[in-house]
């Protein structure tokens, strides 16, 4: 049994809910343990990933936020950048699966939080998962 830490930035709670219920069953359906923090937006995940990783508690990662297109460039700074972050920490190893939605409205970001249509939320826990199990593996 290994722990995951889940990093939600939880700006569309709705949306968040099922993204990390989704998340946390695939998780525990696999047997680990798992904790969820908050943090104020998507940009602040990867801050938040290598904080708890520096801290040394947790297996691996799990994060979780949704980006809707609004009218400004803000969207592709925050996608591109929460992206980017959380990359940099898994090519250093860190064992994280993203689950941060990138949407154009939030019609597409609801199915594809529903854990019962698409479940990224489940998905991003099966790829920390599997990063996890390539980690040890490797080890």
């Amino acid at each position: 049994m290994s722990r995951f830490l889940i990093v939600e930035a939880r700006f569309y709670e709705h949306l968040n809910d099922m993204l990390v219920a989704g998340a946390e069953a695939a998780l525990k359906a696999a047997g680990h343990e798992v904790d969820v923090i908050t943090v104020p937006g998507a940009l602040e995940i990867p801050g938040a990933i290598a904080l708890a990783d520096q801290a040394q508690l947790y297996d691996g990662y799990v994060a979780i936020g949704v980006v809707i297109r609004g009218e400004t460039y803000h969207f592709e700074i925050v996608a591109g950048e929460s992206a980017r972050g959380i990359m940099a920490l898994t090519m250093d190893g860190v064992a994280i699966g993203n689950g941060i939605l990138t949407v154009e409205n939030e019609a597409q970001a609801l199915v594809r939080a529903d854990p019962k249509q698409k479940d990224k939320g489940g998905e991003a826990a099966k790829a920390a998962i599997s990063l996890l199990k390539l980690r040890e593996k490797f080890a």
